[in-house]
């Protein structure tokens, strides 16, 4: 089990490539950065807990830094980054968070 995800854009129609991002955990009043990664040619982060960590039950948070995404297609997007926070209750199951983007805009749903 783990946590995953993958971007698209949808005013391009394509899938956003090369997009830095990062997943935390709340713990101790405070996030504690799990990992760093960027998305692949597809858009994907297959996995974003670090190898051999287990997904533990709490709140998470995934940051994806848009502007630089934005940047390398020498756009201005609205948004600098994207932070989605989530619970994660059942450590059995796993959690795809996708999200949906423009330059003006964007939206998530908890995928497959």
């Amino acid at each position: 089990m783990g946590i995953s995800t993958h971007i698209l854009d949808t005013a391009l129609g394509r899938p956003a490539a090369n997009v830095p991002l990062s997943l935390s955990l709340w713990q101790n009043d405070e996030w504690l950065r799990l990992s760093q990664e960027k998305t692949d040619a597809d858009g994907r982060c297959r996995q974003l807990l670090p190898e051999g960590a287990a997904l533990e039950a709490g709140l998470y948070r995934i940051r994806f830094e848009t502007i630089a995404y934005y940047q390398s297609l020498r756009l201005t997007g609205l948004y600098p980054y994207v932070e989605i926070t989530f619970e994660v209750r059942d450590t059995q199951q796993h959690y795809h968070i996708p999200l949906l983007l423009t330059a003006n805009g964007y939206t998530t749903y908890r995928g497959s």
